[in-house]
């Protein structure tokens, strides 16, 4: 991480310094540049994943006297966090377009204004996503691990009925949410031979006007008719177990659903016991419920295909996130009003 503005590790005193402090809670990739600021990074520590207390109370610590916040996808920002902070904040950027980390009204309560990183997750996570149905549909990486097993050379591939994935084209994509995600995920769908359908709150003229075509349908609806459900809703109140086991219920034996949204969105007990029970063909999943635990029952099913949450994760959109987010606390910092504010 390229560091610019003048910057200290965790745990140095900034007393010295008469520039607003801006902590940033992890190193980011790309340069940070914020003029007139003194920056502040918290090192990542080994045992970040597995002592997520270790790391809170790091945090705690770290943060206090910011006046900006560059923070994670996983830090939660509470009333606690607020506190340990200081009533200086004036803002903060999360390394994310979702944000259901935050709690929003605690943040307007206190003149914090929050922001996100929208436009530069939208490429790499659509990518993942087609890639992760291919690798479903496909049988990418059970395939893989037959042959480094040897056990192609020793079995055979079964040919010609063995090995048969679910064909793409002709076939109708469902997709939850229609944001920048869902609708960069369609474009790439349309490749693939695939009709789109999409179910939102309201019509989108841009889904449904060419290239797309898209239909608009009522979730349920969409569910019963799609050969692959794709999900870039946010994680709301609303939103968590939107996919419940009666939903499951309503897709097709053959339909294969994918998740790169929220783990919570989907009911994570329904969709094992979905999978195990071959309601439906499979899965594919870059977010999980209770991230990073897996449950040993999802784990040890092979129509599911993991990635560990890493949708956005292209260098080019990595690095992009980091300007954006720089380019949010300079505006904050100015007292103007920046590029991709978040409320309540």
């Amino acid at each position: 991480m390229g560091v610019h503005g003048g910057a200290e590790g965790a745990g140095v005193s900034v007393a010295h310094s008469d520039k607003p402090l801006v902590v940033i809670t992890k190193p980011v990739p790309g340069e940070v540049l914020i003029d007139g600021a003194h920056l502040k990074v918290i090192p990542a520590q080994a045992d970040d994943h597995t002592n997520p207390a270790a790391r809170r109370a790091r945090l705690l610590v770290g943060i206090r006297g910011a006046r900006a916040l560059l923070i994670m996808f996983d830090d939660r920002v509470d009333e606690e966090f607020l506190d340990a902070c200081g009533p200086q904040l004036a803002g903060l950027c999360t390394f994310a377009v979702g944000y259901d980390n935050i709690d929003l009204q605690a943040c307007a309560k206190r003149g914090v204004v929050v922001t996100n990183t929208p436009d530069a997750v939208t490429e790499g996570t659509a990518n993942m996503a087609i890639g992760l149905l291919l690798a479903v549909a496909r049988m990418i990486v059970r395939g893989d691990s037959f042959v480094r097993s040897g056990r192609w050379a020793a079995e055979g591939n079964d040919f010609p009925e063995g090995w048969m994935g679910q064909h793409l084209c002709g076939q109708t994509m469902l997709i939850v949410g229609a944001g920048r995600i869902g609708r960069a995920v369609a474009h790439r769908a349309l490749a693939f031979g695939l009709r789109i359908m999409y179910a939102s709150p309201t019509g989108k003229i841009d889904w449904e006007g060419a290239p797309l075509c898209a239909e608009r349908v009522e979730l349920d609806e969409g569910l019963a008719r799609a050969d692959v459900v794709s999900l870039h809703c946010p994680l709301t109140p609303a939103t968590r177990h939107l996919i419940d086991g009666r939903r499951l219920g309503l897709m097709r034996p053959h339909a294969i659903i994918i998740n790169t949204a929220r783990g919570p969105v989907i009911d994570q007990a329904a969709l094992i016991t979905a999978l195990s029970e071959r309601r439906i063909l499979g899965a594919g999943l870059d977010v999980l419920d209770g991230e990073p635990s897996v449950p040993t029952e999802l784990a040890a099913l092979d129509n599911v295909v993991f990635t560990p949450h890493i949708g956005s994760s292209e260098r080019k959109y990595r690095e992009l996130m980091t300007r954006i987010a720089c380019e949010n606390i300079a505006a904050i910092l100015k007292g103007d009003r920046p590029r991709y504010p978040v409320t309540a």
